[in-house]
């Protein structure tokens, strides 16, 4: 399985140091050359396993940047050239874009959730509440409890 990321969820496994689960859920974790000059700007030097490539129709990356930042715009195209199995997003603007041009989209919590369906890690809600308190992430906490409730947590 193929996954494009954004850089906020990227960001944020990077900070909590759970980066590594992404190689163990998809074969490949490929970012777009913008969301790389954003993470290195806070995460240097950036995993070997991430692999960068560059978007071919930048026009269609630039329409897509006059509604979102361009490291979204760039990996919502990328996904779609690739036909990635998911886009790793979390903002709702670049998610209902993303949806829009037929990318299959997943968050952060998604990635959790299946991680501990894997068994990769112990519990869900602790890493939601590292992710939460080390670096920041965001989750409505009606989005959270069902979102657990999945996983039987």
């Amino acid at each position: 399985m193929i996954v494009v990321s954004d850089t906020s969820p990227l960001t944020a496994l990077l900070t909590a140091g759970e980066a590594a689960l992404l190689p163990r859920l998809f074969q490949e974790v490929i970012i777009p050359d913008a969301v790389r000059v954003e993470l290195l700007r806070s995460h240097s030097p950036l995993p070997d396993w991430l692999q960068v490539a560059s978007v071919k129709d930048a026009v269609q990356a630039g329409k897509y940047s006059q509604v979102v930042d361009i490291g979204e715009a760039e990996a919502i195209e990328l996904a779609r050239e690739l036909r990635a199995d998911h886009l790793l997003i979390d903002e709702r603007k670049g998610r209902r874009l993303a949806v829009q041009a037929g990318v299959p989209v997943i968050g952060l919590l998604g990635v959790v959730l299946l991680a501990r369906r894997k068994d990769l890690i112990p519990s869900a809600r602790a890493l939601l509440l590292r992710l939460e308190n080390e670096a920041g992430m965001y989750l409505a906490e009606d989005v959270r409890n069902r979102g657990l409730k999945t996983v039987g947590e």
